[in-house]
C-alpha cells in the first residue's frame, strides 16, 4: 500500500487538478469538448488558485505523485431557513485516481475541507454528487435538497444539458 500525505494544494498542482476535472467528468459520463473545457478551466483556476478563490487540497504518494484532490468556493450567501451562514462552501473537483480508489483518500480530503469550514466560520457546503460519490457523502451527512438549483446557460458556449 502507497504511503499517502495530504497537503495544501498550490499553483503547481494546476496540471494535476485539470487533470482530475477532466477524469471526473469522463467517469460521469459527461460529452464534453476535453480540450476546450481543460483550457477553459485552466485559464479560470491560475487565477483563482493565486487569489484564494479556490482552495484545494491534494493527496500525493510518497513519491509525490498526486493521485487525489478535491477543493472549495466560497460564496458569499444570503442566510435562510436552511443556511444560517452568510457564506457557502461549494465542493467540487473531488476525484481520485482509478488505481488508489477504495483507500479512504476522499474521505481524508473531505474531513480537511470540513475542518478549514469550520475554522473558518463556514457553516454551510454544498456540491453535486456522481453515482459513485453519493454513498460517501450520503456518510458525512450530506442530503439531497428539498430545491434543486437549475441552470440555464446564455452564451453560445454553454452545454447545460
Amino acid at each position: 500500500m502507497p504511503d499517502y500525505r495530504l497537503r495544501v494544494a498550490t499553483n503547481a498542482d494546476a496540471d494535476a487538478i485539470v487533470r482530475h476535472r477532466i477524469g471526473m467528468f469522463e467517469d460521469m459520463g459527461v460529452e464534453m469538448d476535453r480540450d476546450l473545457t481543460a483550457r477553459a478551466f485552466r485559464r479560470w483556476l491560475d487565477h483563482a488558485l493565486s487569489s484564494g478563490l479556490y482552495r484545494a487540497w491534494m493527496v500525493e504518494t510518497g513519491t509525490v505523485e498526486v493521485v487525489a484532490g478535491g477543493g472549495i468556493t466560497v460564496l458569499p450567501w444570503p442566510p435562510g431557513p436552511r443556511y444560517p451562514g452568510e457564506q457557502l462552501a461549494i465542493v467540487y473537483n473531488l476525484y481520485t485516481d482509478p488505481a488508489h480508489r477504495r483507500q479512504g483518500l476522499a474521505r481524508q480530503i473531505m474531513d480537511a475541507i470540513h475542518s478549514w469550514c469550520r475554522e473558518a466560520g463556514i457553516s454551510s457546503l454544498a456540491l453535486n454528487a456522481s453515482d459513485a460519490g453519493r454513498p460517501l457523502y450520503e456518510a458525512l451527512g450530506y442530503r439531497v435538497s428539498p430545491s434543486p438549483m437549475m441552470f440555464l446557460g446564455l452564451a453560445k458556449e454553454d452545454r447545460f444539458r
